[in-house]
């Protein structure tokens, strides 16, 4: 999926949750994380209404990025997993809502003692009820600097998809 996101380079998932909201046929989705609307855009196109959130006000409107160095977790305006989770969850439909979380896991020994990088499963038991539809996980693998890390590093991802019954 090409962009002119700042973010164009960087491994995501995403095409795997489009593909769930499309065989679902969902007409609308919200993006937690908006950024300068590299999942955003794609949804759009496809007729979807999107509710963006972004924090970043320059993300938002263009401009130049200046940014701090590497910090080890970002969790804007929320203190615990639990509660970033269940901010997700408060944005779902009732009935037939669809999440999907994209998420850092942890590589390095001190990422085990952060809550924000939880390990295989562990997001599992933020949501009692649901149905969980895809979980998938890769191995630990190098990625080029970019935006927010400015040199080569490790990561490992995870992703949840899941439907609320």
């Amino acid at each position: 999926m090409t962009t002119a996101s700042v973010w164009e380079e960087t491994r995501t998932f995403f095409p795997l949750f489009l593909s769930q909201i499309e065989k679902r046929q969902a007409r609308s989705a919200c993006v937690v994380g908006a950024s300068d609307g590299k999942f955003v855009l794609p949804l759009a196109r496809r007729g979807i209404h999107v509710f963006a959130i972004e924090r970043n006000q320059t993300a938002v409107d263009g401009g130049p990025i200046t940014l701090p160095g590497p910090t080890d977790t970002v969790m804007p305006g929320l203190r615990r997993l639990s509660e970033f989770i269940g901010s997700m969850i408060r944005l779902c439909r009732p009935r037939g809502g669809i999440l999907g979380a994209e998420y850092m896991m942890p590589v390095e020994p001190r990422h085990f003692t952060i809550e924000h990088y939880p390990g295989e499963g562990n997001l599992r038991s933020h949501l009692p009820g649901w149905s969980i539809d895809w979980e998938t996980y890769t191995p630990a693998f190098v990625e080029a600097p970019h935006v927010e890390q400015l040199t080569e590093h490790v990561h490992r991802m995870g992703l949840i998809i899941a439907t609320r019954p």
